[in-house]
């Protein structure tokens, strides 16, 4: 699938923008991959608004990389360490080399995420994004796994970034919605992992 024409792309094609903390204003190279396509700096904005007291601190998770942007924007912000998970050979070795360059906590891991996230991690994490390639029935695969296998701790924030069109018809029962947001072609949503009873 090729990267999808409705969304608006940041200043430079190719590039995005890390928009506030430690790395603000630096542009980050996107590669041109089949299925990539960066969270949009408006997006990423409004996300970083929801999570504004929830980052600094926090284990991060992100199962779909790409571009690397959204836990760059949160160790930008102050999150303690990344696991950034991106099955593509090139991209993945894009990422470590951007990364080592900031001087990034992060593991960068080369790996099919639904594979990986069948084996429990070493501790929980706080904060996890989720925005897969599209159409290729990923998400909800994702969430069941990261709930079954315990990636998750207690009051950690997952964020999800779907085609709008995906009924979302099978996430865990104890995941609440705490916010939510169209826009253009995709839907992007907020939510809370309630402890299990």
């Amino acid at each position: 699938m090729k990267a999808r024409k409705t969304h608006k792309k940041s200043a430079s094609s190719g590039q995005v923008r890390i928009i506030s903390g430690r790395w603000r204003g630096r542009k980050i190279p996107v590669a041109d991959a089949e299925g990539l396509r960066p969270t949009t700096d408006r997006v990423r904005e409004t996300l970083f608004n929801w999570l504004m007291h929830d980052v600094a601190g926090s284990r991060v998770l992100d199962c779909f990389a790409g571009s690397g942007a959204l836990a760059l924007e949160a160790l930008s912000r102050g999150a303690l360490h990344a696991t950034v998970l991106e099955q593509d050979r090139r991209l993945a070795a894009e990422l470590k080399r951007l990364y080592q360059q900031l001087d990034a906590s992060a593991d960068i891991i080369q790996t099919d995420a639904l594979q990986h996230l069948q084996t429990p991690p070493a501790a929980p994490y706080q904060l996890v994004f989720i925005d897969p390639p599209f159409r290729q029935q990923l998400a909800e695969a994702c969430c069941q796994l990261l709930e079954q296998q315990h990636w998750l701790a207690d009051g950690a924030l997952i964020y999800l970034e779907t085609e709008k069109e995906l009924a979302l018809a099978s996430l865990p029962a104890n995941w609440q919605l705490r916010k939510e947001k169209i826009a253009g072609q995709l839907a992007y949503r907020l939510f809370e992992r309630t402890p299990q009873p």
